[in-house]
């Protein structure tokens, strides 16, 4: 399994917003500290809002901010959210043509991966991810204050 891109952007996104919990920030500065297209990450904020993880402000000194505490963002429903499919194989689509489906048991397992995958990432919030050490890493990286 590999997850998109968007949702790679997004926890990138996130992580940033985390490190600069009291201002708000910009697309263009999140563009070019991680160097990813302005475009791109419009369409990942624009989700991430949908999602009620982040809320924006328009205008002359707007920008955006997580909606809430990093803790309280589990990463698995951030994944979850972000990803448009999770259909490993083809007996996890509606169009299933596989002709084993009926005898085989790859779907059964699959999703019970794919079950523990994402109880896993649950376990870990957004502040997991910028806490310590990490955040002073990061902080240093993004040459943050």
């Amino acid at each position: 399994m590999r997850l998109t891109q968007h949702t790679d952007y997004s926890l990138r996104v996130l992580m940033y917003l985390a490190l600069n919990p009291t201002k708000l920030v910009t697309i263009q500065e999140v563009s070019e500290k991680h160097q990813i297209s302005r475009n791109h990450l419009m369409k990942v904020v624009q989700r991430l809002s949908h999602g009620e993880f982040i809320t924006s402000v328009r205008g002359q000194g707007g920008g955006m901010r997580l909606q809430r505490y990093a803790g309280d963002i589990a990463l698995g429903d951030v994944v979850q959210f972000m990803e448009p499919d999770f259909s490993v194989v083809e007996c996890f689509r509606e169009e299933n043509q596989c002709v084993i489906t009926p005898a085989c048991r790859l779907k059964g397992l699959l999703s019970e991966a794919l079950e523990q995958f994402l109880a896993q990432l649950n376990r870990y919030s957004l502040e997991d991810l910028v806490q310590g050490k990490r955040r002073d890493d990061m902080l240093t990286l993004f040459q943050l204050d």
